[in-house]
């Protein structure tokens, strides 16, 4: 493809994709091809020869666009919004053109310059405390792009068990780092983001997963007694994640309160998750749910998700970058350039050597629609949120089952969780709208958000209509099988009592098994049957990898780094068996 027909096939895509944007709605929200479907539909090896782009594009509709779940459609109220701004999408392409790697400041000047203002820009925008700027007066802070929220817990939690370890080793130079390792416990809420434990499983250590409050909200105190009992077992609190608008039901962990238990833990590295939420702080009164950030170490959000900017865009910021990036500093000569002293280079602050140049479509974002438009973005999201809550609770059949704050509603049928699992399953088979389960407080519930861009107070009365529709016809038939089973209950009965005359009238009808009194089971002394719930759970799936580094003499280690005699194991507490 050459220039000339690059133009041309680029203002066909144009179209294409604001014809697709704009007739998204006349397409069904979620798929019905099955696993596999795609594999019949395309050869097994790529073509030998070049083919012709308007039969690429021919494929594109009959083919992947029959897979696709559509994430822009009015009807999909799923997870949480995925941004696709214009600007976004222009910067990309510019991005993708430009094509550099801007692992450091060397090999693309603009490219590590732009990052560093554009998170400066967003950090002031959202209220984050002057340390977590790069280019505030004696800060020691910086900000970051990484690929995902995924990608900053990680690496935050990488380079807190690097000084963590660093620090034990220079109190115990003669114990094994494997077992400094096993010794380390991270800390988070049931509520955190899955993503927490599978950071805690590819850093080898173990994670305490900690119950919240009855308003989903992770505590101090809750937080203080666990590292407290750890600390007594041997174990060395070393990270805690909090998360600001949970995934389940956006709640929010209290900061205020578990960053002064931090404090009393030596290196303790506080992280901040604020994947949806965050963005959200451009609206001044938003900003009291970040109450007590300024205890944190680090922070992230993703523009991706509420600030319309496409995927990917994870933004990080943290209090002290040299604590961040002496746990990734890899440097042969061929990187090295005549700045390395003066300049920051971005390939020293995650895992990924090159970079996109990620910070244009920010960059291209917050000046098209200024700062107004994006707070006018969000505020239009909570309204119809709220819309939809105020019409759950004027339907008696329904409950409201979170604190609604934000774009996010928890509700659910009254009655069990299979009743409400039959609803979403069938609201979502129909595809008239798709939404996804989560449990609160151990229940399930439907998550409704709002995540259309241009979602409309009709998109809310529509989607309320529908599952109004399914509740009504569910309900109806739940009914109808509650008749059908008490009649036979009663007809049972009924033969039970007959049954009964004649069993005492005639032997030979007589059975044995007709009213025999079931066996009582109970537990004995050292099992019984009492299902108890722990408090928390500590999940360390790796356990096995370090199941011989804990031998006698090992010392003790505490959080003054002082040792004993006494070696505890790493999975001393009985009730919290790893996952």
């Amino acid at each position: 493809m050459d220039q000339n027909e690059f133009r041309k096939r680029t203002k066909e895509m144009v179209e294409y994709i604001c014809n697709y944007l704009k007739h998204i709605e006349s397409r069904r929200v979620t798929p019905t091809v099955e696993p596999g479907y795609l594999k019949k539909l395309i050869c097994n090896e790529a073509p030998e020869n070049p083919e012709d782009w308007d039969v690429i594009m021919c494929d594109v509709e009959s083919k992947i666009m029959p897979g696709i779940t559509h994430w822009q459609h009015p009807r999909f109220h799923a997870y949480f919004p995925s941004g696709n701004a214009f600007p976004s999408i222009i910067a990309d392409m510019l991005s993708d053109a430009i094509a550099c790697m801007g692992f450091t400041w060397a090999a693309s000047p603009a490219c590590t310059e732009l990052e560093k203002i554009v998170l400066d820009w967003f950090g002031k925008a959202i209220g984050l405390p002057d340390e977590f700027l790069t280019l505030s007066e004696d800060s020691k802070g910086g900000g970051v792009m990484q690929g995902s929220a995924s990608d900053c817990v990680f690496v935050c939690m990488l380079a807190a068990r690097t000084h963590a370890i660093k620090r034990l080793k220079q109190r115990h130079p003669l114990v094994e780092e494997g077992t400094l390792l096993s010794k380390l416990m991270a800390y988070c809420s049931t509520e955190a983001h899955s993503c927490v434990e599978k950071a805690a499983m590819l850093c080898f250590v173990k994670l305490r997963i900690l119950e919240p409050d009855e308003k989903s909200s992770l505590r101090g105190q809750t937080l203080q007694m666990a590292m407290e009992e750890d600390k007594t077992m041997g174990l060395v609190p070393f990270f805690v994640s909090t998360t600001l608008g949970t995934t389940s039901c956006c709640s929010f962990d209290n900061l205020s309160e578990i960053g002064p238990v931090c404090k009393k833990f030596p290196s303790v590295w506080l992280h901040v998750d604020a994947a949806y939420a965050g963005n959200s702080f451009i609206c001044p009164e938003l900003r009291r749910f970040l109450k007590g950030v300024e205890y944190a170490d680090s922070f992230n959000t993703n523009p991706n998700k509420w600030l319309t900017v496409a995927f990917d865009c994870s933004t990080m910021w943290v209090k002290d970058r040299n604590r961040l990036t002496s746990a990734f500093i890899v440097d042969p000569l061929y990187l090295q350039h005549g700045y390395s002293d003066a300049a920051i280079d971005h390939r020293h602050w995650g895992i990924p050597l090159s970079r996109r140049f990620r910070s244009l479509k920010l960059w291209f974002v917050m000046r098209c629609c200024g700062l107004s438009g994006l707070r006018n973005y969000i505020r239009h999201h909570i309204r119809l949120a709220k819309k939809f809550e105020h019409m759950v609770k004027h339907d008696k059949r329904f409950e409201i089952c979170n604190d609604v704050k934000l774009g996010l509603v928890c509700f659910r049928l009254k009655g069990d969780d299979h009743l409400n699992e039959k609803l979403l399953s069938n609201i979502n088979a129909s595809g008239k709208l798709h939404m996804v389960p989560a449990l609160v407080r151990h229940k399930y519930v439907i998550r409704f958000c709002v995540t259309a861009p241009n979602a409309t107070d009709e998109d809310i009365e529509y989607a309320w209509e529908i599952i109004k529709e399914f509740a009504s016809s569910l309900l109806e038939a739940k009914e109808n099988e509650e008749e059908i089973s008490d009649g036979r209950r009663r007809k049972r009965s009924a033969f039970m009592r007959s049954s009964f005359v004649r069993m005492v009238s005639d032997s030979k009808f007589y059975n044995p098994s007709v009213g025999r009194k079931p066996h009582a089971i109970t537990g004995s002394e050292n099992n019984p049957m009492q299902p108890l719930r722990s408090s928390s759970r500590i999940s360390w799936p790796l356990a096995y990898l370090i199941r011989g580094t804990e031998e006698e003499g090992v010392p003790h280690l505490d959080q003054s780094g002082s040792g004993n005699d006494g070696s505890h194991s790493s999975s001393a507490k009985q009730d919290n068996k790893p996952k």
